[in-house]
């Protein structure tokens, strides 16, 4: 990575760290920069404003957790169905683990803060969650024709639900701050799943 690249994925980093728990609105871009250790003008000379800043930091953020997920519902060491509830159990893991299961969703709260202010923010975030949903389908129609769900199931719409089911659920346990409601998703997903 040379030095402009560098300088970049260090603005990047540091300020989607900031603006992961203080918000969008709560991040100013003298905050990212001191986070990131970096003059004020080399934020503009990477990013056009703030907002842009945003879109690039949410492509930062998810393309590599894009990247995990598709790479776990596609290996081929178990069924679809076995490798979807895995994913998921292995997050609902994650959290119990956690003294007190805390969650920012970095998407969530952008839209909640711009997404109906912001056209670009909210295509930006539509599309990482459009890309979500197309993984889970291509899952769920493997399961359906691996005869592990109904053969009425559409995977399109099913992978739709569970991806705003999940985004639900995380949304609940940071307002309750307990891990119940994933405990909730990954019964009602199994059930769901049922042939």
């Amino acid at each position: 990575m040379n030095a402009i690249q560098d300088k970049r994925a260090r603005i990047l980093a540091a300020g989607t760290e900031v603006m992961l728990l203080k918000g969008y609105n709560g991040t100013g871009v003298q905050e990212i920069t001191q986070s990131a250790g970096v003059p004020k003008g080399s934020f503009y000379h990477y990013f056009e404003s703030k907002e842009d800043f945003a879109i690039q930091a949410l492509h930062y953020y998810y393309t590599p957790r894009l990247e995990r997920f598709a790479a776990a519902l596609q290996a081929q060491d178990s069924s679809p169905r076995e490798r979807l509830l895995c994913f998921y159990r292995d997050l609902v893991g994650y959290f119990a683990n956690q003294a007190e299961p805390t969650h920012q969703c970095f998407i969530g709260s952008l839209c909640h803060e711009k997404a109906g202010d912001s056209q670009p923010i909210g295509y930006a975030a539509s599309a990482i969650l459009n890309r979500s949903s197309q993984l889970l389908a291509e899952c769920l129609a493997q399961a359906r024709d691996a005869g592990e769900l109904a053969p009425d199931q559409d995977p399109q719409a099913l992978g739709a639900f569970i991806g705003a089911a999940w985004e639900g659920a995380l949304l609940r346990m940071k307002v309750d701050r307990q891990i119940a409601p994933l405990r909730v998703f990954i019964g009602q997903l199994e059930r769901l799943l049922r042939p």
